[in-house]
């Protein structure tokens, strides 16, 4: 972020109206015309829209949303808090993404949704999953929360991700994403009831918004008719998201070429294993995810890297190894309902805890300088041939 944020939260602070208002309904607007979706539905953040998502769909507690283990704890908990049951699937090695042959022989007679997430900004294979999504009548949800300006090849065009292609799309404003609000989450979708939905459970369920009723030349009393929710994103906030998503084109092709120049440059270190791009996918590489060798520790690695001035992180976690998921209900698609595997290990997910365990996520911005990534590629090339 520079001045042209800090001027647009200015803007927002000057004008007296600092809450959901009409920043908020500009970046809606905005953010539709970017992604190709007929409406979209600012909120706090992205575990607040994945829950309002999976409510949207009809998704009750004692159902079950097949979903991955591997990926931010949010999306599973999301689940959880509609008391419902996630089933987690293993994830395709090369693509980190959920793996869509497995997806049929866990959906059961209280199945009620499938959550996908693309997985650091790499688009899954949205229309296999699909395929399987209509054939037993069942929504899909896509976790986007990474995935802001990346895109699929859908009849021959290239699409962005959030157009939605499933039926709900749920992205990330938080900093560690492409663009940043500070905090905040966007729900895109074609259905008009479903949006209608959003909005009212976002403020709590309000049956006038504010901006209307402040407005108005005469008295309106509001009402809520419903249980809703404090989910709304504040105007500063909002304000500063149109700038960020200004800029979006500009940052996304800049961390096209950095990924590329990893792929070609770690492309002779033996072992490494490197991302995979599929042919119909085009990542905004939110994040750069590479296999350790298999002589190579994971946290010495990292320490290495650390030791020289270069910040990692680990691989993606799995939800159902951390120790919240020791007390809450989850399944693996075993043939019982709850998954009796040892904690921390689960037969069914092993791709996903070996991409955890074995993983790293090199340093990859915007404004790296080619000679910042030289030098992280340098340390990288050392520490794997010890």
């Amino acid at each position: 972020m520079g001045e042209p944020e800090a001027e647009a939260a200015k803007r927002a602070i000057m004008s007296g109206w600092v809450t959901q208002g009409p920043e908020v309904a500009a970046f809606e607007q905005e953010f539709t015309a970017y992604v190709g979706a007929k409406f979209a539905c600012a909120v706090s953040n992205c575990t607040t829209a994945l829950h309002l998502a999976l409510l949207a769909v009809g998704v009750q507690p004692g159902d079950e949303v097949v979903t991955v283990s591997h990926s931010y704890i949010a999306t599973a908990n999301s689940i959880r808090y509609c008391g419902a049951i996630p089933v987690f699937v293993d994830i395709e090695p090369h693509t980190y993404n959920i793996n869509p042959t497995l997806i049929e022989q866990v959906i059961g007679d209280r199945t009620r949704a499938i959550l996908v997430v693309h997985q650091m900004g790499m688009p899954c294979n949205l229309k296999a999953i699909l395929d399987i999504a209509r054939r037993h009548e069942l929504p899909v949800i896509e976790d986007a929360a990474c995935a802001i300006g990346s895109e699929i090849l859908w009849n021959g065009e290239w699409e962005k991700i959030g157009k939605p292609h499933g039926d709900i799309a749920c992205f990330s404003f938080h900093p560690r994403k492409v663009i940043s609000t500070g905090d905040g989450g966007m729900l895109t979708t074609n259905n008009p009831e479903w949006d209608k939905q959003f909005r009212l459970w976002r403020q709590h369920g309000m049956s006038v918004p504010d901006t209307v009723r402040h407005t108005a030349k005469q008295v309106i009393f509001e009402s809520y008719p419903m249980l809703g929710y404090n989910y709304r994103m504040t105007d500063i906030q909002a304000a500063v998201g149109r700038e960020q998503l200004k800029r979006l084109p500009e940052i996304v092709e800049r961390r096209r070429y950095l990924a590329q120049r990893y792929q070609e440059m770690l492309a002779d270190v033996p072992g490494l294993k490197l991302p995979t791009e599929p042919t119909w996918a085009r990542s905004n590489w939110q994040s750069y995810c590479v296999r350790l060798p298999e002589k190579c520790e994971q946290r010495q690695v990292m320490q290495a890297m650390l030791d020289a001035g270069i910040s990692t992180r680990r691989g993606i976690m799995c939800a159902h190894r951390e120790p919240a998921y020791e007390h809450e209900t989850w399944s693996c698609g075993s043939e019982q309902q709850v998954c009796n595997c040892e904690v921390g290990k689960c037969d069914r997910l092993s791709e996903s805890e070996q991409a955890q365990d074995h993983s790293v996520l090199l340093p990859l911005f915007h404004h790296m300088a080619q000679q910042e990534q030289d030098y992280v590629m340098k340390v990288l090339k050392m520490t794997c041939q010890v």
